[in-house]
C-alpha cells in the first residue's frame, strides 16, 4: 500500500431492519444518510439485509438436514439395490 493514502476510516452504525437491531463500529463505508446515536452524535447509517441478529446461524433458527431420510428418498426414487458401479447382474 502506498505510503499516505490510507482510507477514511470512520464510526458508522450498521442498521437491520429485519431485526430493528443497530450497532455502531468503525468502517470505511460510507452513506448519505444519517442517524442520532445514543450519545447524541450524528453517525452515517448502512442499511444490512442480514445481521448476527437475523441470521438463522446465529438465531438457533436454522434447518437441520435429514441426511438419512434423504438418502432413502433417493434409494426410493431411483432404485438403491446396491449392486455397485456396474448397476447390472453379473451373470
Amino acid at each position: 500500500m502506498q505510503q499516505d493514502k490510507q482510507p477514511d476510516y470512520h464510526p458508522v452504525v450498521f442498521r437491520d431492519r429485519a431485526a430493528g437491531y443497530a450497532f455502531l463500529t468503525r468502517s470505511t463505508a460510507t452513506s448519505d444518510q444519517t442517524i442520532e446515536w445514543d450519545d447524541g452524535e450524528t453517525y452515517p447509517v448502512v442499511d444490512v439485509e442480514i445481521s448476527s441478529e437475523s441470521h438463522p446461524f446465529y438465531t438457533g433458527k436454522a434447518r437441520t438436514v435429514d441426511t438419512e431420510g434423504r438418502i432413502a428418498q433417493f434409494e426410493r426414487r431411483y432404485g438403491g439395490g446396491g449392486q455397485g458401479a456396474g448397476g447390472g447382474n453379473p451373470d
